[in-house]
């Protein structure tokens, strides 16, 4: 199967910024309780009138620009999100129509909640390999201000808004991105209800075994890439972890003795931007040059589901 590359990056984030000071006027909370437990000071949440559409476009133009590919070289657009604007038509058709993609390409929406972009990048590769056209626009975004239960501090301190895009391309002579994706189906540790039904479509968490799954599925993902593709810790440029708690990283990097230049934390600033996380890392990363022609990434990520996942990602 033909492999792909990302070739151009965007990211996004909304205007509204909710500090830790801000939430201990809402909820029973202090700024350090929060920053000790889970690394977070801020986060950026979508101001009335934004939408998943203004985050997508911005964040999609940017990765368009830095690759400059053009529209009409688009074979596929796939949006990770669980918190479309509408859900028909999906975000992504949205973004087609905005961006004035072909109208003869697959443009769907995928939720695996966190680990969303990493289960639309590989959807992408497979979408590619059988395509005329060999670039492909895949985005992570989220709303997830609107979904947050305000009077629950365990949950609504965690979360906040953005997208980010890559553009990739597919050749036949590429290595595959590897991708290792699980799943274990559970209604009760990490939830949003669906709407019009009893239950509103409000987050709900029992935080303590999300993070007990999270340091035992990051280092399974790890290991199982890494055993794929034949490569070792050093071998790897770079590592982008979703940015779910400082802890779980802090534990990960231990675990592995990975250097501070190779991995990157931005939790600090826009919280867990659930599918967003991955791509707005990514986006950063590139931005600031620590990522770009050649770089080796290995991504990871774990989510509601509940989800899993890792891939080598290799930039053209």
């Amino acid at each position: 199967m033909n492999g792909i590359k990302i070739v151009g990056t965007g990211y996004a984030a909304p205007s509204k910024i909710v500090t830790n000071d801000d939430l201990a006027k809402i909820v029973e909370t202090n700024d350090e309780w929060i920053t000790s437990r889970t690394g977070i000071s801020r986060r950026h949440h979508m101001a009335q009138g934004e939408t998943i559409t203004d985050m997508t476009v911005q964040a999609a133009r940017k990765a368009l620009e830095s690759s400059g590919i053009s529209v009409d070289s688009i074979g596929a657009c796939i949006v990770a999100t669980l918190t479309p604007d509408t859900l028909v038509p999906s975000a992504a058709c949205v973004l087609q129509r905005e961006l004035g993609l072909p109208m003869d390409i697959p443009c769907f929406d995928l939720n695996a909640a966190c680990t969303g972009f990493l289960y639309a990048l590989h959807t992408m590769e497979c979408l590619l390999a059988a395509s005329e056209r060999k670039f492909g626009l895949v985005i992570g975004a989220e709303n997830l201000s609107r979904i947050i239960n305000w009077s629950d501090r365990g949950t609504c301190i965690l979360f906040g808004d953005g997208a980010g895009a890559a553009v990739v391309e597919s050749r036949p002579e590429w290595n595959s991105i590897s991708a290792v994706l699980g799943c274990h189906g559970d209604a009760q540790i990490l939830r949003v209800p669906g709407v019009e039904t009893a239950e509103r479509s409000l987050i709900s968490m029992e935080g303590t075994k999300v993070f007990k799954f999270a340091v035992e599925a990051v280092p399974y993902c790890m290991d199982q890439v890494l055993a794929k593709t034949g490569m070792t810790i050093d071998d790897v440029d770079f590592f982008v972890f979703h940015q779910a708690n400082a802890r779980i990283i802090d534990l990960v990097v231990r675990k592995y003795h990975i250097p501070q230049e190779k991995y990157y934390k931005n939790i600090a600033e826009y919280g867990n931007p659930s599918a967003a996380s991955i791509p707005l890392v990514i986006g950063e990363l590139h931005e600031m040059g620590k990522v770009g022609h050649g770089s080796r990434v290995l991504v990871v990520g774990f989510g509601g589901g509940l989800t899993w996942g890792g891939a080598l990602v290799e930039f053209a």
